[in-house]
């Protein structure tokens, strides 16, 4: 056993569960709603540990004591690794069986203990008849998720950029291999947003997109279109498919001949180390998060996980049977933030205006690799943060409006959900940048990737190195170059990973193709793109936009340049005198003035006059 797991040794637990209090015989019809009371009042008691506000020390810490181990769902597999989109129908539990069988049998051919995309190219369209994009996309996203260092990623993207054709590409990307088991599990939890026609049915999917509460709370629970930022869906998806999701990790002579378990079946530890991509935990008192797998080797909790030394393998019904006892939960997901997360005022109320900006964060207790920034109803404001609370953090978006946000610092993700009429400046985003259910919003951003959902009227100017994918329900979208700087953006690309080729933001993938409709995006035409100003001072080295404009739009820029030097000529020669030149002044600024207000560069203006000392608020 490694040094890490060993040293678990130290700890004081107990495996055995807290009794449910007893009922007398009258009353015992109450028993299982009673035993889901009490699941959520354990799972309470964990929010108030991690929040570091106990409300009941005592009963808080017979508990930890007597439950041991804790364990919960990990949110970046759903929140990063889930395509907002129904999976292909071949991505069913009878296919990825079939796939699983498949692949311990050519383990010679680059498909187990490893999948090689060749290999995983051979099976996804030969097999599952995907398109290779399709299958590339996945494969590409699961690989986006490995524990690969930012100088990896780097050098990567520069072997890319050194490939002149879509063979060197395709031989490059042969050279990729992802864990085998992980990678079924990924597959799988692609069904997390599968439209059921049940649920349909009786009005939890398919609602109108443009049906919205009028009074949005940053506590409310996530909605159906918010699976992959819903905590309580990742433990329901897991709890709900775990007996398959261990059947998919068994070797084929465990299984019968149907392909399901048998009360003898024994799971080996390579399969228990690939449930680490999904579940992860700790101990009672302990802070330090332990993946699955290193819980499960500790010699104290053989006996509750189904190791047995002798085969060195785990009993698949003890493991089910001990994964579903200790599941709770996420102390570090999005609904402990809400609950239990520092708030934070960044920015300032607005006069005149009854709406509050609402914005969470747990970095207070979490990890760095837990991270989470929830943010809701930002209203006609201009919110710019450059912070360590930022730094590799998932954040969410939520119903801001005519807002200018600018958050400069590595972001791990960024999700932006219903929000209008506003400009979002981002800091390197190093996995998945996606929008849903927003309109006429500009982004700017360089993201390792962008998928958009049900948006209508936005502009991307991106910097990408991989397709924007374009998902369901889109209008009008227009993709741009990526067009600003600020002093720490190549810094902070290096820390993310992000490099300035390749760079595909004029290649979009319609993943999700409505009707014949192909005008559902366009390119920013050169004659209508200008420069975007940061308007901060920050310290740092860049002084210009990263790799530079594509020639078209450089040159469009260097058109307009020579004529506003025209302009300043002509009026240099035509000897106006000084009365004259202060009528012209006066002139020009009304002019200047309307074209403010009607453009609405007003508002973003007064938007970046500090507010008075009386009404600042304390940054988080």
């Amino acid at each position: 056993m490694c040094a890490r797991a060993s040293s678990l040794g130290t700890w004081r637990t107990q495996t055995r569960e807290p009794k449910v209090p007893s009922l007398s015989p009258e009353r015992r019809h109450f028993r299982p709603l009673l035993q889901l009371l009490w699941v959520d009042f354990k799972a309470f008691c964990l929010y108030s540990k991690y929040a570091k506000k106990p409300l009941c020390p005592d009963v808080l810490r017979e508990t930890m004591d007597q439950s041991g181990v804790l364990l919960w769902v990990k949110a970046e597999p759903f929140i990063v690794g889930s395509l907002q989109v129904p999976p292909p129908s071949k991505f069913s539990l009878h296919y990825l069986r079939k796939i699983a069988s498949y692949v311990r049998t050519r383990a010679t051919e680059g498909a187990y203990p490893r999948l090689y995309w060749s290999t995983w190219r051979h099976i996804a369209c030969g097999k599952l008849q995907l398109a290779k994009d399709l299958a590339w996309l996945y494969f590409e996203i699961f690989d986006s998720l490995s524990a690969r260092t930012p100088e990896e990623r780097l050098e990567w993207s520069e072997i890319l950029s050194n490939c002149i054709t879509e063979d060197e590409v395709e031989k490059q990307r042969n050279q990729l291999s992802v864990d085998t088991l992980q990678f079924l599990l990924f597959l799988y939890t692609q069904q997390l947003n599968k439209i059921s026609l049940r649920t349909s049915l009786i009005g939890e999917e398919w609602p109108s997109p443009r049906s919205r509460p009028q009074s949005p709370s940053l506590t409310e629970r996530p909605s159906h279109h918010s699976k992959n930022w819903d905590d309580y869906s990742h433990q329901a998806f897991v709890c709900d498919h775990l007996s398959d999701l261990l059947e998919l990790l068994l070797d084929p002579e465990q299984l019968t001949a149907s392909f399901h378990s048998s009360h003898s079946s024994l799971l080996s530890r390579e399969a228990v180390k690939a449930l680490s991509f999904l579940i992860e935990g700790t101990v009672s008192r302990a802070r330090k998060v332990y993946p699955l797998h290193e819980l499960a080797l500790w010699q104290p909790l053989h006996a509750a996980s189904g190791f047995s030394k002798t085969s060195k393998t785990f009993s698949f019904c003890k493991l089910e049977a001990w994964l579903r006892a200790c599941l709770t939960v996420n102390p570090f997901g999005p609904s402990a933030c809400l609950k239990s997360g520092k708030k934070l005022a960044w920015a300032h109320q607005v006069e005149g205006t009854t709406k509050r900006a609402k914005i969470a964060c747990n970095t207070h207790v979490a990890p760095r690799m837990h991270r989470i920034v929830v943010m809701s109803q930002v209203y006609k404001q201009t919110l710019a943060k450059s912070s360590d609370t930022l730094v590799g953090a998932h954040v969410r978006i939520h119903r801001c409006n005519e807002s200018f946000i600018y958050l400069l610092s590595p972001l791990r993700s960024v999700t932006i959900e219903k929000c209008r009429n506003s400009t979002f400046v981002l800091g390197p985003v190093a996995t998945a940048l996606h929008l849903h259910d927003c309109e006429n919003l500009k982004v700017i951003a360089v993201c390792h990737r962008l998928s958009i959902s049900s948006t209508t009227g936005c502009t991307f100017h991106v910097m990408t190195p991989s397709r924007p994918l374009i998902l369901s329900g889109n209008q009008r979208v227009t993709f741009a170059p990526f067009h600003t700087h600020y002093p720490l953006l190549e810094d902070h690309m290096a820390r993310t990973g992000l490099a300035t080729v390749p760079n595909y933001w004029d290649n979009p993938m319609v993943v999700c193709r409505e009707g014949s409709d192909t005008s559902v995006f366009q390119l920013l035409p050169p004659c209508e793109f200008y420069i975007f100003i940061i308007p901060f001072e920050m310290e740092g080295d860049t002084a210009e936009i990263p790799g530079g404009l594509p020639s078209a739009y450089q040159k469009a820029l260097a058109q307009r340049e020579e004529k506003i030097q025209i302009w300043q000529k002509t009026v240099k020669e035509a000897r106006l005198t000084k009365e004259q030149r202060k009528q012209f002044q006066v002139l020009v600024e009304n002019k200047f003035y309307e074209w403010l207000i009607n453009t609405g560069h007003r508002q973003q203006l007064d938007s970046l006059v500090p507010p008075t000392a009386a009404s600042k608020q304390v940054a988080g």
